[in-house]
């Protein structure tokens, strides 16, 4: 992935208003990412406990959308597996966030929702760059070149599900 700055960040959302867009906190540290190794850029929002952020490049565009999960516990699994990049991770790793739709769906309230790696570290995973307190990823016969193109085609699924 390219390295973003705070203006391609907050022209990339999808599924909020230009005004949400402005207002919510990007990260600060852009200049320190890994850029090579992202599939995503994803972080929470320090102000808001049930808020995330997502923004990847596809097909030349960057596109953002914004993430809720929720604060309790209710929303976590015990022992349970990243829909993206298939890590599992014990207790609170893993985490329902919703997305609401794009367009007049997104404005009626629906939304779509995928368990994810709370952490939203997906991509450091996959390439071993980040490794987990505890829990573990697959031993698997794909290449971490075909674990990466599959992480990313999971990411892509999601966010067409966003815009039908």
């Amino acid at each position: 992935m390219r390295s973003l700055t705070e203006q391609d960040i907050r022209s990339s959302f999808i599924n909020c208003s230009k005004g949400e867009a402005k207002r919510l906190p990007t990260p600060r540290d852009l200049a320190e990412h890994p850029w090579d190794d992202l599939d995503f850029l994803g972080w929470r929002d320090p102000g808001a406990p049930d808020r995330s952020y997502l923004v990847t490049e596809r097909s030349g565009d960057v596109v953002g959308v914004t993430l809720r999960f929720p604060s309790s516990r209710r929303g976590f699994l015990h022992r349970s597996m990243c829909s993206l990049c298939l890590t599992t991770h014990p207790g609170n790793g893993v985490s329902l966030m919703t997305a609401r739709k794009t367009g007049a769906a997104g404005r009626e309230g629906n939304s779509v929702g995928i368990y994810m790696c709370a952490d939203l570290a997906c991509s450091l995973y996959v390439r071993g760059k980040k490794s987990l307190e505890s829990g573990s990823r697959f031993e698997e016969s794909l290449t971490v070149e075909q674990q990466i193109a599959r992480t990313v085609g999971n990411l892509y699924a999601f966010l067409e599900r966003l815009r039908v």
